[in-house]
């Protein structure tokens, strides 16, 4: 079942989402990357998340999208924000890891699982830091830890990411498409065809084309803290995905991710870039749902626990 849903009023924003899945299955809540709008979460594979048990929610985050856009902030300055002033930073990763468990408090969710892609892989990790009682389960996706040694793009996609937004359809569509190219996925049995590359490009455009969001949610990544040592804290049954041939966050952001994390599970796939391709959901759904049944287990084996412990005053 997939249904249209209103928008959620959470942490002083208000975010658009829907939902695909029976009400009563397992939440799970899918947070999207840079600039990238919750449709880029593919309807087919929501469906696949759906018929494996999940309450499959994507939601657009803020300044993308259908949600509260941030006009009037100033300009972000790079060079003040590299050197480590934050005054034109308009808001800050822990801010969208707040909307996210906002929106579950709307949705009436206690916890859920997460599944977060580059940039919502870093919000789903702080959700996990900062919320660790509404996390069930964590993947983490094409992301890195904030840690400046790891993860940094390749130098020949900066020139195609730096690239000034166009104004025009026509241009947005074909900007996309060198986007792909430079950053997409190296094995041609993952690589959409350009049908499939102008089709997406054109329906994003249409649903919503706002590029002064995409350089304050960059501020906001660019002046994260490390979370390694937060990562390292944490107490969740955890995957950690990535292509090895992923140019924009290379593939050494997802390894130091999952050696962060206590008892993460790593899987890496040759040829996938920074995309996440058709021919590997089953693969990425099987690892989503195994992770998710590690904290059904345990969440099992800590009821066990419980009512096996004798009352307070009583003795066997």
């Amino acid at each position: 079942m997939l249904s249209a849903m209103p928008f959620a009023p959470t942490n002083g924003v208000e975010l658009f989402y829907d939902e695909t899945g029976d009400q009563g299955a397992d939440p799970l809540l899918l947070i999207m990357g840079l600039t990238a709008q919750m449709t880029a979460w593919d309807e087919r594979l929501c469906l696949l998340l759906a018929e494996r048990g999940f309450r499959a929610i994507r939601f657009d985050n803020r300044d993308c999208g259908l949600s509260t856009k941030f006009d009037g902030c100033p300009e972000p300055d790079f060079l003040g924000i590299l050197g480590g002033d934050n005054s034109t930073v308009a808001y800050t990763l822990p801010d969208m890891a707040a909307d996210a468990a906002g929106l579950l408090d709307h949705l009436g969710i206690e916890s859920a699982h997460l599944v977060g892609a580059s940039m919502g892989g870093m919000i789903a990790q702080l959700m996990a830091i900062d919320h660790p009682e509404r996390v069930r389960s964590l993947c983490s996706m094409l992301s890195t830890t904030g840690d400046p040694t790891v993860g940094q793009p390749h130098a020949e996609v900066l020139t195609v990411l730096l690239t000034p937004p166009p104004s025009d359809r026509d241009s947005h569509i074909a900007q996309i498409l060198a986007s792909e190219r430079a950053i997409g996925s190296t094995d041609p049995a993952l690589q959409r065809t350009e049908a499939e590359i102008r089709e997406g490009a054109g329906a994003g455009y249409d649903r919503s084309f706002y590029p002064p969001g995409a350089s304050r949610q960059l501020a906001a990544v660019i002046c994260a803290q490390d979370r390694t040592e937060g990562l390292r804290s944490l107490d969740v049954p955890t995957v950690v995905i990535h292509g090895d041939g992923d140019p924009l966050i290379d593939v050494s952001g997802g390894r130091a991710t999952a050696a962060a994390i206590p008892g993460a599970r790593l899987l890496v796939f040759p040829g996938m870039g920074h995309d996440l391709p058709a021919p590997l959901w089953p693969l990425v759904v099987d690892a989503i749902a195994a992770n998710a049944g590690h904290a059904a287990g345990r969440a099992t084996a800590d009821a066990a626990e419980l009512t096996s412990v004798p009352p307070p005053g009583l003795t066997g």
